[in-house]
């Protein structure tokens, strides 16, 4: 039988960067037009709070204006990000790490996967 661990690990160590591929068409699929491009910035958010696990989820303005370069109907169905975790430097901050979410420019997405940067 496997032994239970009981020694939790400090995230605050884990300051990481990574790159993935947003499928976005299976989130805003079905949606109205004029929910759209919000519904994939909330699947952005909700995307990086899963894989990095902060709650604090901060959206580069270039990756915003990637999203809405095509209005609010025709948003890309993928898109590549680099998401990274840092420290909070505030005082007063509710939450010690926070996840920064940026766009990264490809050519094709064939055969991309998560990449972890140094």
């Amino acid at each position: 039988m496997a032994k239970n661990s009981t020694q939790k690990r400090s995230t605050l160590a884990d300051v990481i960067t990574r790159e993935y591929t947003v499928h976005l068409h299976k989130y805003v699929h079905g949606r109205s037009f004029k929910s759209r491009t919000p519904q994939a910035v909330k699947a952005i958010k909700t995307f990086a709070t899963k894989q990095m696990g902060t709650a604090d989820v901060r959206l580069d303005p270039a990756l915003n204006k990637q999203l809405w370069a095509r209005g609010v109907r025709n948003v890309p169905h993928r898109i590549r990000v680099r998401i990274a975790r840092k420290r909070n430097d505030d005082d007063d901050a509710k939450h010690k790490l926070y996840s920064y979410v940026t766009f990264v420019p490809v050519a094709s997405f064939k055969g991309k996967k998560r990449k972890k940067i140094k």
